[in-house]
């Protein structure tokens, strides 16, 4: 009786843990990684015989699956330092026991490896790899998030694997089938943002408490002003190579090099703002700004080729 009183009680607390483990994989990170998964979707249009849209949806609901386990489990793994830098995230304030969030993570990876029953095969693995980079990225014995050649190997392989999930769901395996040029000069350009630009902006706000871990991530070898001149400087360089391949190759991305220009204005901007006022608010704003254009530029690449 006592088990099943407890097991009563600790139903009510399940959305609550639910809520807080959503809120710790960053629910803007899920969000854009469902737009990642979307644009591969969408750009392999030309050359899918006829898509199937529940076979689309239950891709993304893996690929998104995989990727609240990472996030989570990162999460985990950066209690220490990411309570040194002023993390409000749930487990750095003591919301959401590590255990917990832990638990959640796995059964997280499990329902992702379930989502891709009945997928095309390549899809399986897909979503297996992204786990499989995630573990390695946070978990030992490697802890690739150590070091800024790691963070951009994983990063530069899960934003790949997203994309490629989109074109094998849609195009039935992607056997025999080539990648549409649109796809494979807007997957390198958002993979370019995404590590280019992204690593030096979520860095800012993360120096501290990472060079108290030992971590010697991209921010703490390069240091502040190194960060923003890294961000602003890559920002202008890949949109300038976004309109040349939309210019030169013919690419149907005219879209999305105007929601990317924008967005380089923003960062650039936001790179050269003097910091205000003290604190980690500050230091966001242009990891900020970056998130925003991500989201932007790929939403602009579903709309404009379905």
């Amino acid at each position: 009786m006592a088990a099943i009183a407890l097991g009563l009680r600790a139903v009510p607390a399940l959305p609550r843990i639910l809520a807080l483990c959503l809120a710790e994989a960053r629910p803007l990170v899920l969000a854009v990684s469902l737009l990642r998964f979307l644009s591969g979707v969408a750009l392999a249009l030309p050359v899918a015989a006829a898509p199937d849209p529940p076979a689309v949806l239950r891709g993304a609901a893996a690929w998104v699956l995989s990727i609240f386990a990472v996030y989570l489990f990162n999460g985990v793994t950066d209690v220490t330092e990411d309570r040194i830098n002023g993390s409000g995230r749930p487990i750095a304030r003591g919301d959401l026991t590590p255990r917990t969030a832990a638990a959640v993570a796995a059964a997280g990876a499990g329902l992702a490896m379930l989502a891709t029953v009945g997928l095309p095969e390549p899809m399986a693995w897909i979503v297996a790899g992204n786990l499989v980079l995630g573990y390695l990225y946070s978990g030992p014995p490697l802890q690739l998030k150590g070091s800024a050649g790691g963070t951009v190997a994983v990063l530069c392989l899960s934003g790949l694997l997203s994309y490629l999930g989109g074109f094998v769901v849609v195009t039935a395996g992607g056997t025999g089938v080539a990648v549409p040029p649109g796809l494979a000069v807007f997957a390198a350009a958002a993979i370019g943002w995404m590590v280019l630009v992204g690593v030096p902006a979520k860095d800012l706000s993360d120096i501290e408490g990472d060079a108290a871990a030992g971590r010697r991530t991209f921010g703490v070898l390069v240091g502040e002003r190194g960060a923003r001149l890294a961000m602003a400087a890559a920002s202008l360089a890949l949109c300038v190579a976004l309109g040349a391949a939309v210019w030169w190759l013919g690419a149907p991305l005219l879209g999305v090099f105007v929601a990317m220009a924008a967005g380089s204005a923003g960062v650039v901007a936001a790179a050269r703002r003097r910091r205000a006022e003290k604190g980690r608010r500050s230091l966001r704003r242009p990891y900020g700004v970056f998130m925003g254009t991500q989201h932007v530029v790929h939403l602009t690449a579903v709309v404009c080729a379905i």
